[in-house]
């Protein structure tokens, strides 16, 4: 079975985590939505030391890894609830090498993104998910995501097929270079 998008999330709306205003609260929107060199179109970052700018347009989780959530929490784990923008099905993004490439819908609408960094978590993700200190679990496990870098503008939906059309020789995983607290 190919990789594909299963959710494209955009805030829903700001909520005050436990030290600044966050935009964490992200769930899935239906339809096509147009990429940005910054982000989604309808999307916001609140705290831009941290989280958005080109390096960071983009947080990509993978549904398999919320699944291990849920089981090890006995929580539904739905699209957008760690407040990414993009959730995958298919695509191991713990095992993504830094520097990989996604062709993310087809050549002339989709997207073409590089994977830069791991997340980092931080305590709105505590906040979010109602449990303290939550966010030191997460980095942990290296289950953490990867920040995207959109090296292609367009538009996503739901359901585009999710190719990786480059990975470079050895280098770094995700999983590897996480923040493990």
């Amino acid at each position: 079975m190919s990789a594909r998008l299963i959710a494209v999330n955009v805030v829903h709306e700001i909520i005050r985590g436990p030290t600044r205003w966050t935009a964490i609260d992200k769930r899935p929107v239906p339809g096509a939505v147009v990429v940005e060199e910054l982000g989604l179109v309808g999307d916001k970052q609140c705290d831009t030391r941290y989280h958005g700018g080109p390096d960071k347009a983009l947080y990509a989780y993978a549904e398999e890894d919320a699944d291990w959530w849920s089981v090890e929490l006995g929580r539904e784990i739905p699209p957008g609830l760690f407040g990414e923008n993009l959730t995958t099905h298919g695509l191991d993004i713990t095992s993504a090498l830094i520097g990989e490439r996604w062709r993310i819908g087809g050549p002339t609408t989709g997207i073409l993104v590089e994977v830069r960094s791991a997340r980092t978590p931080c305590g709105n993700l505590s906040g979010r998910m109602g449990i303290p200190r939550f966010h030191h679990r997460f980095a942990r496990t290296g289950r953490v995501g990867a920040y995207l870098k959109v090296l292609s503008t367009g538009s996503v939906r739901a359901g585009n097929r999710i190719v990786v059309v480059y990975r470079p020789d050895g280098g770094k995983t995700i999983g590897e270079v996480s923040h493990r607290a």
